[in-house]
């Protein structure tokens, strides 16, 4: 008797074989159809029945998230208004393993007729939507698994064909992680690529104290500004050290004259400073090595010249972890 476990393998492997075959198929007509997708002016549509529609579904939000305007729609639906959706600037992509689909045919038409350009994303050639196609994008014919008819290894073949599109589209735009991360400004994606910046506390709320200011008004600002520390500054507004509400509890046991001394007696010197633009990921991993709860921020290279702080508190609510 077949084993779950075998039976998995057997599908894996297939599935496999399938995007090796694919592999060796891509041509030409990719570059075409990456151009043609990083060209449009309006937005990219996909299209498809039944498990190529999901298929579309995804291609569509993958694409977006990269810099491309796309929506999915059903076949299914077009015969009932949804070719409305479809203007002429925009570049329709139908995917389909026969190519021959009865629900395709009325898209098809509509595109060729408006001159919409038609990419086929198709296992069949010579088939309707292969011949129809101004870029034909010809996915290997596989066996599928579950009887040899359910629908598995073609689609991983659809699927695939899919992220490789969006993937070489968003290297044709140039497309970044601070572009990614504007797609994507919640969730645990929108949390990775958050900058330090994004998190830093900047202006009126840095806790800045001269280093010449006695510890007596020290104590003052560092009650008021309610962050646990202060960034130390000289007369030109560099910054040079960093005091803790920890370090001043720890110094004022073992110096009675604590609060008339200056700020620069006191703090701890140099204190660590990352770049605006760093991952605040990173930033935490700095904060854990160095058993630190705040950093300071500077941009440019000019780490003496601090424009936020990073506190451990706005890695927390940033969801940072």
């Amino acid at each position: 008797m077949t084993t779950n476990k075998k039976i998995a393998h057997q599908v894996i492997d297939l599935e496999i074989k399938a995007l090796k075959k694919l592999k060796r198929s891509i041509s030409v007509s990719f570059d075409q159809a990456v151009n043609a997708i990083v060209k449009c002016q309006s937005k990219v549509i996909l299209c498809g029945v039944g498990k190529s529609y999901l298929i579309a579904s995804k291609i569509a939000a993958t694409l977006s998230s990269v810099g491309c305007p796309s929506f999915s729609i059903s076949a299914n639906d077009c015969s009932h208004g949804n070719l409305g959706s479809i203007s002429k600037k925009d570049l329709l992509i139908l995917i389909s393993n026969s190519g021959e689909t009865q629900e395709l045919k009325p898209v098809i038409k509509y595109a060729n007729r408006n001159k919409i350009t038609l990419i086929g994303i198709v296992s069949k050639k010579n088939s309707l939507l292969h011949n129809a196609s101004d870029i034909k994008l010809s996915i290997p014919e596989v066996k599928e698994a579950g009887l040899g008819i359910v629908p598995t290894s073609s689609t991983s073949e659809q699927l695939a064909i899919g992220d490789c599109l969006a993937v070489a589209a968003l290297n044709k735009k140039r497309f970044s992680k601070q572009n990614f991360k504007e797609f994507h400004p919640s969730g645990s994606l929108g949390a990775k690529l958050k900058t330090v910046e994004d998190l830093m506390i900047s202006g009126n709320k840095i806790p800045f104290i001269n280093e010449n200011t006695k510890m007596t008004k020290a104590l003052n600002v560092i009650t008021k500004k309610k962050l646990g520390i202060l960034i130390a500054i000289d007369n030109k507004k560099f910054t040079t050290g960093i005091i803790t509400d920890g370090q001043i509890r720890r110094s004022s046991q073992k110096n009675n004259s604590l609060f008339n001394l200056k700020v620069k007696k006191v703090m701890t010197k140099n204190p660590i400073s990352v770049d605006k633009d760093m991952l605040a990921v990173k930033g935490l991993s700095i904060m854990s090595d160095k058993k630190i709860t705040s950093l300071c921020v500077h941009k440019n290279n000019k780490s003496k010249k601090t424009i936020g702080v990073l506190h451990i508190h706005n890695i927390l609510d940033g969801n940072i972890s």
